[in-house]
């Protein structure tokens, strides 16, 4: 309960009153009225063989290795498509048989709906359903995961080890540090801390995939390197070479765009780990027109006096599938995180997506970033201006251009689920 009051002051904090009461509403209908839903209850129990029939059928004519069961409040249809979406799409691909949770909050889905082949959005509010669903996995005589998130702080332990003792063996996808300000609360929520401490002991049950280097040292030093797969974030390549020419900008933008001054872009969170008197002493250059896109997470923003500099926009998020037509109006995309515990241990999804469009990019100089030949790295606030302005007279080195698609490429998420897999059929063949 305590978990829940700190993240509602986060919400509070993020959102303002009336935009918390409103999400605040949703939560109850998605967790708690949707869950409990006489309706809904009343249609599974009348028509329960014809879902059992729905579910078998799914089960005997879908074509796979193993099951996967993906747990999570983290939805499907949801601006910030990222991680999650695409691990699934593409374990999907790969004989995996997902089944995806989602909410009402995220997706208007009552019981289950198929997304493609081998992915299903599931409802697991729906008790009813859900205790159908898994009765009739448990049937299957093929390999059973459970599979989520290490910053998820819904599931507890002892759910985990019940699935476990159900046949279960479990992905722990250890995906950033363990920081009480990424969960929006004082102290790290009781849930991520337990499912973390189990998943760092039980070492033939839990498989555990990390993102960065500093998480892969961490598990190596608490259980050694059996069953572990290294597998950063990626990008959707091709989704980023499809870019609408002719999109309808709105006007606060297109007047961007009309200044004719070279555009420094960024999109994300705007939180505590973003370096606002970077961006400020950039502006104070005054040779570019400096462009956010995100959500702001506090009020460091206006603190930093960033609303009081005349050439940078924050422009709030955009959806995913537009997105990209904003950045390919950049003339260098950038990230300008400060350097601490959470960015130390970040792969950041964007800086791939950025190599996919083709644009100079230019970050802090963050561990998973430096990897990458592509990216230029500002050692402090002086050396990361000096390097927009080297970025921007690379925007048509043919040269380096080849370097971001093949880094790309490279990290499609294609080859991120590859290497999930790889690890699941060496652990099924034990």
């Amino acid at each position: 309960m305590k978990d829940k009051f700190a993240k509602l002051r986060s919400v509070i904090k993020k959102y303002g009153l009336w935009g918390a009461f409103k999400k605040v509403c949703q939560y109850i209908n998605a967790e708690l009225i949707h869950s409990i839903s006489v309706v809904s209850n009343i249609k599974i129990r009348i028509h329960k063989q014809k879902y059992i029939d729905q579910i078998q059928d799914i089960l005997k004519k879908s074509k796979y290795d193993r099951i996967i069961i993906w747990r999570s409040s983290f939805g499907w249809n949801v601006p910030l498509f990222q991680r999650p979406q695409h691990i699934s799409n593409n374990l999907s691909k790969q004989k995996c048989l997902v089944f995806y949770e989602v909410t009402k909050m995220t997706d208007q889905i009552e019981f289950i709906e198929k997304l493609q082949n081998n992915l299903y959005l599931v409802n697991f509010k729906n008790k009813l359903f859900c205790k159908m669903l898994m009765q009739e996995i448990s049937k299957i005589n093929k390999p059973k995961y459970l599979q989520f998130y290490s910053t998820d702080w819904t599931l507890p332990v002892s759910y985990v080890k019940q699935q476990i003792a159900n046949g279960y063996k479990v992905i722990y996808e250890y995906i950033d540090d363990l920081s009480p300000l990424l969960a929006g609360t004082k102290e790290l929520p009781v849930n991520v801390k337990e499912k973390y401490e189990y998943a760092m002991q039980d070492t033939e049950n839990v498989l555990v995939v990390v993102t960065a280097d500093l998480l892969k040292e961490d598990v190596i030093k608490q259980r050694g390197e059996k069953n572990l797969a290294f597998s950063t974030n990626g990008v959707d390549y091709q989704h980023f070479q499809k870019i609408d020419q002719k999109y309808p900008f709105e006007r606060d933008f297109q007047e961007i765009l009309d200044k004719k001054l070279p555009i420094v872009c960024y999109y994300g969170a705007l939180a505590s780990w973003f370096d606002y008197e970077l961006i400020k002493k950039l502006s104070q250059t005054e040779q570019y027109s400096i462009v956010l896109f995100g959500i702001k997470y506090d009020d460091a923003y206006e603190k930093a006096g960033l609303d009081q500099c005349p050439n940078v926009y924050f422009l709030g998020s955009r959806d995913y599938q537009v997105l990209k037509n904003y950045a390919a109006k950049a003339d260098v995309l950038t990230i300008p995180f400060l350097i601490n515990d959470i960015t130390k241990a970040t792969s950041p999804v964007k800086i791939f997506e950025y190599m996919a469009l083709h644009k100079p990019i230019v970050t802090t100089a963050m561990h998973e970033c430096m990897k990458y030949k592509s990216v230029l790295i500002g050692k402090d606030h002086q050396d990361f201006i000096g390097k927009i302005a080297s970025a921007l007279e690379m925007q048509k080195d043919k040269k380096y251009l080849r370097l971001l698609d093949q880094e790309a490429r490279e990290n499609d998420w294609s080859e991120k689920a590859k290497a999930i897999v790889e690890m699941l059929k060496v652990s099924e063949k034990k």
